[in-house]
C-alpha cells in the first residue's frame, strides 16, 4: 500500500500589523484551494501564520499583546479555513499565538497544530527553543521578545499518527537544534513540519546576515539526512513592517535533497509527492540507529528519560 503524501508548503508573504485575520485566512484558503487542485493531502503554513510577527515590538500593555493571541482553535476567524480544509479532505498545519487557562493558570505559548483530513486537531506542539530576549533593548533595529511574550513548551517532541505515517511538529528556532530531529527520529517520526519567521538581520552578529538563507537550508537538510526523515520548512517571508524576512520554503527528502523550493518572498505554494517509505533508504543503511548508534558513548546526550 502506497504511503505517498502529496505535501504543499504554503509560504505566506508579509502580514501587516493592522491586517485583519479574516484577510489572512482568505489568503490561506486561496493557497489551500490551489493545493487541493494539485492533489495535496497536507498543507503546511508558517509559524504565527495568522498575524504579523509581533515579538518585534516592545509592548507593555498586556491587552495590546493579547490581541495577537488565540484563545481557542478553531475559532471564529479560522473557522472558514477549517471548514474549507474539511470540505476538500486536506489536512493542515499552522502556527499561532496561544493563550490558554490550564489548572487555573493563564499561559501563553508559540504553538503549532496539525489536523487530519476531517479538520480534527490531532497534534499540538508548543515551541521549546524560544530565541530572543526578555527586556526592551532599544539599540536593536527591532526587538525579538519571544522570551517575554511566550512560555517555553513543556512537552517533549513526540510525533502523531496521522496520514498513514508518523508526523512531528517543530517551530522556527527549533530547526537549528539537532536534538529536535534526533528526538523525533528516535520516536519514529517520518516527517517533521516546521514553520518559521526568520529576519535577514541578526543584531547580535550582523556579520552573519548574508548567511541566514544558507543556515536555514543547512539546518533543514542536515536534520533530514542525519535522521532519515522528510522535513517541510515553511516561511513567512518578505518585508514585514520594515523587517526583511527570508523565504526559501522547501521540502527536503530523507536524503537531504531539496525537492521543492519557493522562489519568491510572497504567498507561494510548492508541492512534492513525499513517499514515507523512502525514510528506509537512510534508516536501514547509513543511519541505522539500532546497528550503528552508540548511545553509551554519548553520556552527556543520553538518558533514560521517557
Amino acid at each position: 500500500m502506497s504511503r505517498t503524501i502529496v505535501v504543499g508548503a504554503a509560504q505566506l508573504g508579509p502580514i501587516a500589523r493592522a491586517e485583519d485575520r479574516g484577510r489572512v485566512v482568505a489568503r490561506m484558503i486561496d493557497l489551500l484551494d490551489r493545493a487541493a487542485k494539485r492533489g495535496c493531502r497536507l498543507v503546511v503554513y508558517p509559524e504565527l501564520a495568522l498575524t504579523t510577527f509581533f515579538p518585534r515590538w516592545f509592548m507593555e500593555d498586556q491587552t495590546e499583546i493579547d490581541a495577537f493571541f488565540e484563545t481557542a482553535m478553531p475559532n471564529e476567524a479560522t473557522g472558514p479555513l477549517f471548514e474549507r480544509a474539511r470540505a476538500l479532505g486536506v489536512a493542515i498545519s499552522f502556527g499561532y499565538a496561544e493563550k490558554v487557562v490550564e489548572n487555573g493558570r493563564l499561559r501563553r505559548f508559540n504553538t503549532s497544530i496539525l489536523t487530519d483530513e476531517t479538520g480534527a486537531v490531532v497534534h499540538r506542539y508548543r515551541k521549546i527553543h524560544l530565541p530572543g530576549h526578555v527586556e526592551h533593548e532599544p539599540w536593536r533595529a527591532f526587538q525579538h521578545l519571544e522570551k517575554r511574550y511566550f512560555e517555553p513548551g513543556e512537552e517533549v517532541f513526540r510525533p502523531a499518527d496521522a496520514l498513514g505515517g508518523k508526523i512531528g511538529l517543530a517551530i522556527c528556532n527549533d530547526r537549528r537544534w539537532p536534538e529536535t530531529y534526533r528526538e523525533h527520529a528516535l520516536r519514529g517520526a517520518e516527517m517533521v513540519l516546521i514553520g518559521y519567521n526568520t529576519p535577514v538581520h541578526y543584531p547580535l552578529a550582523p556579520e552573519h546576515d548574508h548567511l541566514q538563507c544558507f543556515h536555514n537550508h543547512l539546518s533543514l537538510q542536515a536534520g533530514a539526512y542525519q535522521n532519515g526523515m522528510w522535513v517541510v520548512g515553511v516561511a513567512k517571508a518578505g518585508c514585514e513592517e520594515g523587517c526583511d524576512l527570508i523565504g526559501q520554503s522547501c521540502i527536503v527528502a530523507p536524503t537531504g535533497e531539496i525537492v521543492a523550493q519557493a522562489s519568491t518572498l510572497g504567498d507561494e505554494l510548492v508541492t512534492h509527492d513525499c513517499d514515507l517509505d523512502r525514510c528506509t533508504e537512510i534508516r536501514a543503511n547509513i543511519f541505522d540507529f539500532a546497528k550503528h548508534r552508540r548511545p553509551e558513548m554519548y553520556p552527556l546526550l543520553s538518558s533514560t528519560g521517557v
